[in-house]
C-alpha cells in the first residue's frame, strides 16, 4: 500500500509519524529507527529524509499534522504505521495512549 502513496501523501505521512513520535515529549532511539526504516520503505530522497530527521529534532507545527488532511482512503494505512512507532519502543506512555485515541476517533 505505501507504494501507491504520492509523493505529498508518503511526506505527510513521515510526518504524521514523526509527530506522534514527540507525543511523550522524547523521541526514543527505537521511534527513530523506526522512521528511518519507514523513509527506506517509502524510497524518499536523500533531502527527503534530512527533512524526517529535521522533525525527529523539533517536531512538526501542530497546523502541518491535521487529521482531516489525510485521505479517506489512506486513513488506515496511516493509523496502522503511527500504531506501529508507538508500539516500536514497547512502551504505551498515557500521552502516547491519548494522542493514539484521539487520532482514531478523528479519522473515523
Amino acid at each position: 500500500m505505501l507504494d501507491k502513496l504520492s509523493h505529498d501523501e508518503r511526506m505527510r505521512l513521515v510526518r504524521f509519524v514523526c509527530s506522534f513520535a514527540w507525543a511523550d515529549l522524547e523521541v526514543q532511539d527505537e521511534e527513530r529507527a523506526f522512521v528511518k526504516k519507514l523513509v527506506r520503505k517509502l524510497k524518499l530522497s536523500a533531502e527527503e529524509a534530512k527533512q524526517a530527521e529535521a522533525w525527529l529534532k523539533v517536531p512538526p507545527a501542530p497546523e502541518e499534522v491535521d487529521p482531516t488532511d489525510v485521505p479517506k482512503a489512506h486513513r488506515k494505512l496511516f493509523l496502522e504505521t503511527i500504531r506501529g512507532l508507538v508500539a516500536a519502543d514497547k512502551r504505551l506512555d498515557p500521552e502516547e495512549e491519548e494522542n493514539l485515541a484521539l487520532f482514531e476517533q478523528l479519522l473515523s
